[in-house]
């Protein structure tokens, strides 16, 4: 079923020591429903978490995104996405969903999805200001208390599946071409059998070569008996 306000996100199990592969699910709502436009983060602010990420405990990174499915049911391809999920010292919860400019130049992102819905109340109101003091508050390590951002891993299982079903289909080709090289070479051999036998003394009678006109044409050897094929 549609729900054109909903961007849905699984993620892998993000715990390292988990021998089990779950998948958890996020729901984020769609800054389409918010504003008319998706809004563009500029590249500072993806500088700074970079920076926070290799200074403080806190701020840590997983490649988790599995799966990407937007507002039309839609999936996407994961590799230009990332996820962030912080939780600040007054236990306010933030989710946000980011996907990459096309311009492989620019160092922009897009801010796509949100949560909880308190959140997207706040923008409402307050438009990009409102933008401008979360993402700030984001990277001040003295407010918050972690941050995580997910990365994808490797293709998104939609891909995957994809990739499983065309090697399977694969094998089923190579299969039958082995099939087909294994039979035995037999000239004819899916033809019935026919000699052609003089009518007069019942001879196999032969081809008479260099007849290039129409079709071919017989000679009993025996009776000298003529035919054409």
């Amino acid at each position: 079923m549609k729900n054109r306000n909903l961007f849905t996100i699984y993620l892998f199990d993000f715990n390292e020591l988990s021998k089990e592969k779950r998948l958890t699910q996020v729901k984020l709502l769609s800054l389409k429903s918010i504003f008319k436009t998706f809004p563009i983060i500029e590249p500072k602010f993806f500088q700074d978490l970079a920076y926070n990420l290799q200074n403080y405990a806190h701020y840590s990174s997983f490649k988790s995104i599995k799966r990407i499915i937007g507002p039309d049911n839609e999936d996407y391809k994961i590799y230009d996405w990332s996820f962030i999920w912080a939780i600040d010292l007054e236990g306010r919860m933030f989710q946000f969903l980011f996907q990459k400019m096309v311009n492989p130049n620019s160092n922009k992102g897009i801010l796509v999805g949100l949560a909880p819905p308190e959140l997207g109340k706040l923008f409402s109101r307050y438009g990009a200001k409102a933008i401008m003091k979360t993402l700030s508050l984001l990277n001040q390590p003295n407010k918050i208390k972690f941050l995580i951002i997910f990365y994808p891993k490797g293709k998104s299982i939609v891909e995957e599946a994809k990739i499983t079903s065309l090697n399977k289909q694969s094998v089923i080709k190579l299969k039958f071409v082995e099939y087909l090289k294994a039979l035995p070479n037999v000239k004819g051999q899916w033809f019935p059998a026919f000699e052609a036998r003089c009518p007069i003394c019942n001879s196999v009678m032969t081809e008479i070569k260099d007849y290039k006109i129409g079709f071919g044409k017989l000679i009993c050897p025996t009776c000298g008996y003529k035919k054409m094929k």
